[in-house]
């Protein structure tokens, strides 16, 4: 059996999902799910600290790669110990994991043995099913890649089905960072569309454009949705008198009709895995609660 890293958090649920989780010897840092993952050696860490404001965390990420640096370090002798055969990795986006740079310079003075880089860059939903068809065939499995793709796309289309005919389409303006505001991109608008909503912010299969606050006031959404990366919902929570004590917040037509939901970002809407389908039924239960029952109220809650 494959002796299997991976270091992107997105990466170790679809090795799982894919029946390989008993093969994976090590991870990132932000691997955590499925929770059984988490004994596993870690790999990776950042280079700064990573607690604190998002405004605080936004300048370290830019001053870190204004010089050139890379925003997270790789355990070499760590990596090397291990011994894997498969390393999966990301090129998408150097500020959220593991580049394959990174990577390659961690094993470029092997010479017992080189494990085979599987590089994901996923920019929108198709792209995400073929990085699943891409670890299943590095993993010899490409007839699994396809049953789990299939089992996805199922859940889509009941999605899909039941929004199609809905003549209430919500505006909806979703921040995927809060200081300084940047909206979604990539695979969230299709998700948002998928479930019923008007994306106003971010373009599909394009990365998250930083936005203004005259921006959000004149696009007056009617909701508001935040799942900013990294960060869970109870730090959402501590961060979102960035948004409220600005001028105008209140008359804000989501803050006045209760309709900014804060999600966790950080497990869902920002791990392009299998678990953007289940993003994809937290936006149309928020969307839409008359057409589809809560099933996921640990990752969302409606702000005050």
């Amino acid at each position: 059996m494959p002796r299997i890293v991976t270091l992107i958090a997105s990466a170790t649920e679809i090795v799982c999902a894919l029946g390989f989780e008993n093969d994976i010897v090590g991870r990132s840092h932000e691997c955590d799910f499925p929770s059984s993952i988490r004994d596993r050696p870690v790999c990776t860490e950042p280079k700064f600290d990573v607690q604190g404001s998002s405004a605080e965390i936004d300048r370290r990420v830019k001053d870190t790669v204004k010089h050139g640096l890379s925003v997270y370090r790789v355990d070499a002798e760590k990596l090397r110990e291990l011994r894997p055969d498969i390393i999966v990795t990301q090129m998408q986006c150097e500020v959220c994991a593991v580049s394959e740079r990174d990577v390659e310079q961690a094993v470029c003075n092997w010479l017992d043995s080189k494990p085979k880089i599987v590089t994901l860059s996923p920019d929108r939903l198709e792209d995400v099913w073929d990085n699943i068809r891409t670890v299943a065939n590095a993993l010899d499995v490409p007839s699994r890649g396809d049953e789990v793709i299939q089992r996805l796309n199922e859940r889509i289309e009941i999605v899909a089905d039941k929004t199609r005919s809905l003549a209430d389409r919500p505006t909806v303006a979703c921040i995927e960072w809060i200081e300084p505001l940047m909206a979604a991109g990539n695979w969230v608008p299709e998700l948002v569309e998928l479930a019923g909503g008007t994306n106003l912010f971010g373009q599909a299969g394009k990365h998250a454009p930083w936005m203004t606050w005259e921006q959000l006031q004149m696009a007056d959404p009617d909701m508001i949705v935040l799942m900013p990366c990294g960060f869970d919902i109870e730090r959402t929570k501590a961060e979102m008198a960035w948004l409220t004590s600005r001028a105008g917040w209140d008359n804000l037509k989501a803050a006045r009709t209760r309709r900014v939901f804060i999600t966790d970002g950080n497990q869902y809407f920002n791990r392009p895995g299998p678990r953007l389908v289940d993003s994809l039924e937290i936006l149309a239960e928020l969307f839409h609660p008359a057409t589809f029952s809560p099933q996921h109220h640990h990752a969302w809650v409606r702000f005050a």
